[in-house]
């Protein structure tokens, strides 16, 4: 037959019946130190009595008169039992140096031989001891009778341990209800902390509360999403590593308030807020994270429980797939406009004008063929060129003039392999996409867009006459990389210049304002800086500048 397997007592209730034991321990301890103290003390008590007692009569100059009569028993006997009434002793026995008794509390005793030590009081000293006598065990104490410098009889006053023993005993009873009254506190007082125990560790035990805390650390270490925990008071109670990684905190951040941790404000009122928050966007200076926070409610609010997902490398794929579509969407147009001028030039045979026919072909050819030796000759990274050519046809599209400035180069291999080519995406192509926006706007009014650009917006309601223009920049020398993007829109007004890059600033409606906060934190990330000024042709030019040898030297520290 199988038993079932019986459950641990819960810790509570461990540490109840460990305390009970203990509160036990000390009060019977406490009861027997006072118990043999108190014995002590009486033993104490006793032997002064009785050696005051026994002194008295020894220095009494009635007592020595009597010695020298001719029967002292006649006047010390009464003498001595009134002391002996009056002071609550068990006897006094007045004795001549050969310990014959002269006075004892029952009279027939008298003349009999005093039963206990004498030789010390006959030397002249005054000792105490415990003997058993006619009356008992008794504490005694006996002391010399001088006449001069004789001594010329003993006293002996004595107490019986009986009656020490009774008084020691009374004291015993209150020492007990004390001690019971102690033992019922401390039982009570234990039983109503290691209830408020239970409900704190919910009734587990030291086992199970060991096995929680050692899954809690691995689970900690090993989620790769961030962790963070806040208690009350607003401070960091618990983060985990990739916690500390998203955020860019350093090591002994826990106990801080995140007031005091130099986030962004945006996502310092993410963190801080009351209600909850649900896969919340927000930048750091190198990440796009997701933020989802919940508060801690037990009765009061206890905290507030934060996840972190890195969202950098979605956000970048998402910016390439954006302009994988437009490019897709570029390349139709283009296909149908071909075909147009594939019929135009079919036309213009069959009519049997074959020179012309010729002439429109080579025009369109040379078109296209001088903007793609104009970029190809000029950037030698063949990312950064076919970025250029893809969003050349789009801006093309929208009748934009996408143009490479005469002094852009950038040789082959001039950039360092560890600089990455996505952040070189997200910057050119958001700057890029920003001032086609802006470019075309301004031409042809508000709206009339449908690139993907970050949102800066033309300040100016009507259009503005011209053919739309953006100019890009790209130079590696001197170690740095430069990235340049102007467009002849209507620029950026000094009350906005600040805000541009804060993640959400558009007036293209929601979901935008992104584009422009990517590219100064990929920026940022690889060590370099942007600003924004006014472009030659009036508009915004953006300037973004990478250190390529800080860069890759940044890049080779983190990867050893």
């Amino acid at each position: 037959m199988r038993f079932p397997r019986t459950r641990p007592r819960s810790l509570a209730g461990q540490l109840f019946a460990m305390q009970v034991v203990l509160v036990a321990a000390v009060v019977a301890g406490c009861a027997f130190f006072a118990y043999v103290s108190g014995s002590s003390q009486a033993k104490e008590t006793a032997t002064r009595q009785v050696r005051t007692a026994a002194l008295a009569i020894a220095g009494a100059p009635s007592v020595r008169e009597a010695i020298r009569t001719p029967d002292p028993s006649a006047v010390l006997q009464p003498y001595a039992e009134q002391v002996r009434k009056d002071t609550g002793i068990a006897f006094v026995t007045i004795m001549d140096p050969h310990r014959v008794r002269w006075t004892h509390p029952n009279a027939e005793r008298i003349g009999e031989s005093f039963l206990g030590h004498t030789a010390r009081a006959l030397r002249g000293e005054t000792f105490s001891e415990t003997y058993t006598g006619t009356l008992g065990p008794s504490i005694r104490v006996v002391t010399p009778i001088r006449d001069g410098n004789r001594i010329v009889g003993l006293v002996s006053a004595g107490i019986t341990v009986e009656r020490v023993s009774s008084q020691v005993r009374a004291q015993l009873g209150a020492l007990g209800l004390a001690a019971g009254a102690a033992l019922a506190l401390g039982g009570l007082g234990t039983y109503v902390i290691n209830a408020r125990l239970r409900r704190h560790t919910h009734g587990m035990n030291a086992a199970e509360l060991s096995r929680l805390h050692d899954y809690h650390e691995a689970t900690l270490h090993a989620v790769r999403e961030g962790l963070l925990m806040l208690d009350g008071q607003r401070r960091i109670a618990l983060i985990n590593d990739a916690g500390r990684e998203l955020l860019g905190l350093a090591p002994g951040t826990v106990g801080r308030r995140v007031a005091e941790l130099d986030l962004p404000a945006p996502l310092t009122g993410a963190l801080l807020a009351s209600e909850e928050r649900v896969d919340e966007v927000h930048l750091t200076a190198d990440r796009v994270i997701v933020v989802n926070t919940r508060p801690v409610v037990g009765g009061e609010r206890r905290g507030t429980v934060v996840t972190l997902r890195d969202h950098t490398e979605l956000q970048a794929l998402s910016g390439e797939l954006d302009s994988e579509r437009g490019f897709t969407q570029a390349l139709r147009s283009q296909a149908h406009e071909a075909a147009n001028r594939l019929h135009t030039v079919v036309s213009l045979i069959e009519l049997g004008r074959e020179e012309e026919a010729v002439g429109f072909a080579t025009a369109e050819l040379e078109l296209a063929q001088v903007l793609t030796d104009r970029v190809v000759g000029a950037v030698g990274e063949p990312v950064l060129a076919a970025l250029l050519l893809g969003k050349a046809a789009q801006a093309n599209e929208r009748g934009v003039e996408l143009v490479l400035a005469d002094d852009s180069l950038i040789d082959d291999g001039a950039l360092p392999a560890t600089l990455p080519q996505r952040d070189l995406v997200t910057i050119l192509g958001n700057l890029i996409d920003n001032a086609v926006d802006a470019a075309s706007e301004a031409v042809t009014g508000p709206g009339s867009g449908s690139g993907s650009g970050s949102g800066v917006p033309a300040q100016r309601t009507g259009p503005r006459p011209g053919r739309a223009r953006v100019t890009v920049t790209a130079l590696a020398d001197d170690g740095e990389l430069l990235l340049r993007v102007a467009d002849n829109g209507a620029g950026v007004g000094p009350d906005d210049a600040a805000e541009v890059f804060r993640r959400g600033w558009s007036t293209h409606g929601a979901g935008r304002g992104l584009g422009l906060a990517l590219v100064r934190q990929a920026a940022h990330r690889n060590g370099g800086a942007v600003v924004l000024e006014q472009g030659p042709d009036g508009g915004a030019e953006f300037t973004v500048r990478l250190p390529l040898a800080a860069c890759s030297g940044a890049r080779e520290e983190s990867t050893t």
